[in-house]
Parts: structure tokens; sequence; C-alpha cells
């Protein structure tokens, strides 16, 4: 690994951070700036790894620093949360984690701070219990930040650390195989013929298949081809509880990147399907997922809250409102969001997926479905959120969803790793036909 890499490690990291960039714009800037794809996959890994394990590298360095580095210094702080993490996650040699992240600090013109930086490796490397944590308070113990653990301990008082440990971990990659075009056991024999293991660990779900390795999906058999889509299988419920015929008008109201919109025309090729994102930029991956898979929408970049913009009027058939969410059920596949995401963004989202909710519902014929959906695990924008609709709408019937657990609850919470999937909410709801 090159020394360029550790420098856009740190960068990347820092703007991450300290300029609250995500890690889908930052990681792919600092990407640009190589050549070689080997470099772009460790400068992912360290990125990844050291948002996954930050309270950690900042108490280890506290214990062998005066005082952190601060103002325009600030990169060279995350460039020795870079070569901690080297040191203990990864498998470089040590001398040439150290070395290599001294040199790193020239170029982030830090040239006297070489002997500091060089110091505090040495000492990670000679005292492994620097990076004991077992007795630390919870946020350093867990990586994650207190007001969230703080939730999921009152949320899920048996599961709240199996939820933070499941976070420390990579998700894994789920393809779901386009049955319009080839079959899913065809397709898992293709990538036997490969040598690519897989699964189909989900009887319910026989197009759901999970990678055994994750790998660059673009020369998998059959991606120019349009056989299959990256999509966790989690998502892939989506369509297939909104149940879509080929008659139907349907609304997917927040539909970028597209996975959902192009599953439920997958399903329902003969449908009439209505495409809807807020953010222009976002629905060029959604006209690009439905180019390569071959498949129509009408896609319209508008706010499902305001439908007197775009509304044309018939009320649909189907609504999936895959509202904007904290995502803290997919913190595993995006570990900066805990640091990113604050505890007082939560009443402004449940705030927003309620207006969604309203402002959609009158859009949803009699008897029709609408299928509210979050990759959230917070119970204010799941189960809380759908029970103050319920509340205020006598036309709105709750319909059990034959996957989740208990008929009782209030809609389907799936836990982050629950069958190896991303942690998702669904309530499927249904307008009365008196009405």
């Amino acid at each position: 690994m090159s020394q360029s890499v550790r420098v856009l490690a740190a960068q990347c990291c820092f703007d991450i951070i300290d300029n609250g960039l995500s890690m889908s714009e930052a990681l792919p800037r600092a990407q640009a700036k190589l050549s070689n794809d080997l470099d772009k996959a460790l400068l992912q890994e360290i990125c990844f790894g050291v948002m996954r394990y930050l309270p950690q590298l900042e108490a280890a360095t506290s214990q062998l620093m005066v005082k952190p580095l601060v103002k325009q210094l600030r990169p060279l702080q995350f460039l020795l949360y870079v070569g901690i993490y080297q040191l203990k996650f990864m498998r470089i040699p040590d001398h040439a984690a150290i070395s290599e992240t001294v040199e790193a600090a020239r170029a982030l013109k830090g040239q006297s701070l070489t002997k500091l930086i060089n110091a505090v490796l040495r000492n990670v490397q000679r005292h492994p219990g620097i990076f004991d944590f077992n007795d630390a308070v919870d946020a350093v113990r867990f990586n994650h930040p207190g007001w969230l653990i703080k939730q999921l301990q009152q949320a899920y008082p048996e599961q709240w650390q199996d939820i933070l440990l499941a976070n420390q971990h990579k998700a894994p990659l789920w393809l779901r195989v386009n049955a319009n075009v080839i079959s899913a056991a065809d397709y898992s024999a293709a990538l036997t013929a490969e040598d690519i293991e897989h699964q189909q660990p989900i009887a319910a779900m026989p197009t759901a298949i999970v990678l055994k390795q994750a790998q660059d999906v673009s020369q998998l058999p059959g991606y120019d081809l349009g056989w299959f889509s990256v999509q966790d299988a989690a998502a892939q419920y989506a369509a297939t509880l909104l149940d879509v015929k080929n008659n139907h008008l349907i609304l997917d109201a927040c539909c970028a990147p597209g996975g959902k919109t192009c599953h439920i025309a997958e399903l329902a090729p003969g449908a009439k399907i209505t495409a809807l994102d807020k953010e222009p930029k976002r629905l060029t991956r959604v006209h690009e997922n439905l180019a390569r898979l071959n498949l129509k929408a009408t896609v319209i970049a508008a706010d499902a809250a305001q439908p007197d913009t775009w509304w044309q009027g018939q009320q649909f058939d189907r609504i999936l409102l895959d509202v904007p969410c904290s995502a803290t059920g997919v913190i595993r596949r995006h570990p900066d969001i805990r640091w990113l995401r604050k505890n007082n963004d939560i009443p402004t989202l449940v705030a927003l997926q309620q207006q969604i909710l309203q402002h959609c519902w009158p859009l949803l014929a009699p008897g029709g479905r609408l299928l509210y959906a979050t990759c959230s695990v917070l119970p204010a924008e799941n189960q809380q959120q759908i029970s103050d609709f319920l509340a205020q709408h006598p036309d709105a019937r709750l319909e059990p969803i034959q996957h989740q657990p208990d008929s009782t609850t209030i809609g389907w919470q799936i836990l982050p790793n629950e069958q190896q999937l991303d942690g998702f909410y669904y309530a499927l709801l249904v307008k009365d036909s008196k009405d």
C-alpha cells in the first residue's frame, strides 16, 4: 500500500468527521486520485475501519498524547487513527504500517510531528493493553455514540448488544436474480461454474443470493445482460409484500437509487409505475438501473409530500413509501452513519415521514395497499409512527405480514444480521374499500 493511500485515508476520514461529508461523497472523491484498483480497495477498507473503530482509536491515542491535534493539524490526528487501525486490524507488517504512516505525515505538512507520530504508533505496537476496552464506557466498548446506545437499550433491552456487535462486521453482498431473464437455479449454476461460492438461504425469497465473499459485481456472470441486481435481501421483500399485478397503477414515492422500482417492474412488467424522488441527481442511478435491466417506469423529480406539483389525479393501486430515515439499520454497510446522524435528527425525520404518509395516503385507491418502509431500527420512526397514523386514519387497516414472528406487533422489524439481513422495517396498510 502506497503512502498516498494513507494520506487520502486521513483526509477522507477528516472530511467525514470534521466536515460532515458522507462516506459516499468523500470516498469516491479520494479514490478518483488513485489509478490502481487494489489501492482503491485498500483505501476503502481503511476508511470503513476507522469509522467502525473511531472511539477506540480516539481512546488509544488519548492515552499516549497530552492533547489531540487541532485546527490545521486535524488531518494528522486522523493519520494517527489510520496508522493504529493498520497495526490492530490489518495484516500489514508493523514496520511498514509505522514507517509509511510517518512518511505520510510529511505529505500532510506534518514534518515537525513525525517523531510524535512514530512514538505513538510504536507505543501501540509495544503495549497491546492500550487497546483493551472491556471495562470502558459503552460508547468506547461498542464503538457507537452514546445517544444511539441509549435508544437501543430502551427499545431492545435483550438485544441491544447484539445489534451493536453486528454493526461492527461487514455486510454481506446480496444479489436479486432477475427472474424475467434467468431463473434463480440457472443463475446459481452460472455462479458455481465460475467457482463463486454462494447461498440461497431464504426459502420465501428464492431469487435472493448471498455471496460468501464480496467482489466486483461488474465481473459477475450476466451483469451487462441484466441477470441480477445488487440488493440486500431485507429490501427485496418490499416488492413482494406489495403484491403487484400487471394491471396496477403503482407509485414508488422515494425511489432512488431504484432497486425497489426495478424489482416491482420485474414482478409486474405490465404495470404502470411512477418512480418519484426529490433529488434530481439521485435519479441518474434510477435511469441507469432501469436501462441495464431493460425495464420501464415513469421517473419524476418531485417531492412526495407535495402531490399537487406532480400527481395526475388517478389513485394508485399500490404505493411504496421507503421514506427518508435515520438509516440506523444499515450501519454495518455505512459505518459513517453512526457519526453523521445526531440525536436531534430523529424528531425532524419523524415529522418528515409523517408528512409524506399524510400526503400520500389520499393518493391510494380504496382497497389498495401502501407499504411503509425504513432502514431504521428506532421505534419512533417505525412502530410509533404507524401507531400514530392508524389512530388518525380510521380508513387505514394494518395487514399482518406473514414473515413477522409475532402477528400482534405493529409491522415487521428486522434487526441487523437476522438471517444476514440489514435492519429494516415494514408496515403494510390497506385502505378501507368502503371509503
